[in-house]
């Protein structure tokens, strides 16, 4: 059979698509503390929501018996519980349509062994991802149903970052692939070491975005440039581990993700101007990514975490890791036809 790279590529873009989606209602459902209304995982069934009124009394009953109800939603009528599920199952639904939409066009790609010689492998491990997404979700999802009102910030992180780190997968692949269908020789890019710094870096700001979220530290200022009148907040609690600080106390991280931005920044603005003279789109996109998301940090913070805003944010947020990756692969393929 024929091989399609580029029919792959152009399937993996709207599976890419779909997890910017899924990004963005997962960060609202954070956000509206929707999160923990459906206590059950169910993979196959739970696709069907709740259709008498027998079921939304149920499903609210569960609710209730769980910490967050009492300490946050007590007294919370039918209708109200009704919009938390929403979002919540809206974002559960989203990932269901992700693996399905991954999953069926892959087996069919490789029944007709349409797949380039290489890449069967690869979609295989971003299926894994997928799968593993999902795991992830349901034990952050757990973890806020016993002795938390909350998820825990630590699950929270894993569950965002695994996403994007799976959106940047699919993006790289879908890149190479497009390179392929225009030439048949051509070789994968390589992830250089300038890629892979570029890629650290925003990778720990994205970290502390999602512990950001988390620990609800949007909240602990929303003056800018200082923190409460304070260049430094200190901590909010005393007497706690170095480790304790830097990933659990609401002040020290809110700090971190605000000036750790402009290493970032510096970092970015230095993998634009390599990207440039190769592929000047590319630098444009994450000159726009990168300058749109501060200043969409800045609004939310100042706003007090509009959800509004921070939606958006968390939307650029994705956009950016596309555009980065974009640039760091067009410095790997220069770096491949430099070893070619």
């Amino acid at each position: 059979m024929t091989i399609r790279p580029r029919a792959i590529a152009n399937w993996l873009y709207i599976v890419a698509a779909l997890i910017v989606a899924i990004v963005v209602v997962g960060g609202v459902t954070r956000l509206t503390e929707s999160g923990l209304s459906i206590t059950e995982w169910k993979p196959l069934t739970g696709i069907v929501p709740p259709l008498t009124d027998a079921q939304w009394q149920a499903e609210f009953a569960n609710y209730r018996k769980i910490p967050q109800y009492e300490a946050i939603n007590h007294g919370m009528t039918l209708a109200g519980f009704k919009t938390i599920f929403f979002w919540e199952y809206f974002h559960r639904f989203l990932g269901r349509i992700i693996g399905m939409a991954y999953l069926i066009p892959f087996v069919w790609f490789a029944a007709r062994r349409q797949i380039p010689r290489g890449y069967f492998l690869r979609l295989f491990a971003l299926f894994a991802l997928i799968c593993l997404q999902g795991t992830f979700g349901w034990l952050m999802v757990r973890s806020g149903l016993t002795h938390r009102t909350e998820v825990a910030p630590g699950w929270l992180a894993t569950h965002l970052l695994t996403a994007l780190f799976t959106l940047a997968g699919m993006v790289w692949t879908a890149l190479d692939l497009r390179r392929l269908a225009r030439d048949p020789g051509a070789r994968p890019a390589r992830l250089t070491g300038f890629g892979l710094a570029a890629g650290a870096i925003l990778a720990i700001q994205l970290l502390y975005g999602a512990l950001m979220a988390g620990l609800r530290a949007g909240r602990v200022a929303n003056d800018w440039p200082l923190m409460n009148g304070s260049v430094f907040p200190g901590p909010t609690q005393s007497g706690e581990s170095i480790g304790h600080m830097l990933f659990d106390d609401p002040a020290i991280v809110h700090f971190i993700h605000r000036w750790w931005a402009w290493a970032a920044v510096v970092m970015l603005v230095w993998l634009a101007r390599k990207v440039k003279p190769l592929y000047r789109r590319a630098s444009v996109a994450i000159h726009i990514a990168f300058g749109t998301q501060i200043l969409l940090g800045i609004a939310t913070v100042m706003s007090d975490v509009n959800v509004t805003l921070a939606g958006l944010h968390q939307l650029v947020g994705a956009l950016l890791v596309i555009a980065v990756t974009w640039g760091i692969h067009v410095i790997g393929t220069r770096a491949t036809d430099r070893v070619s």
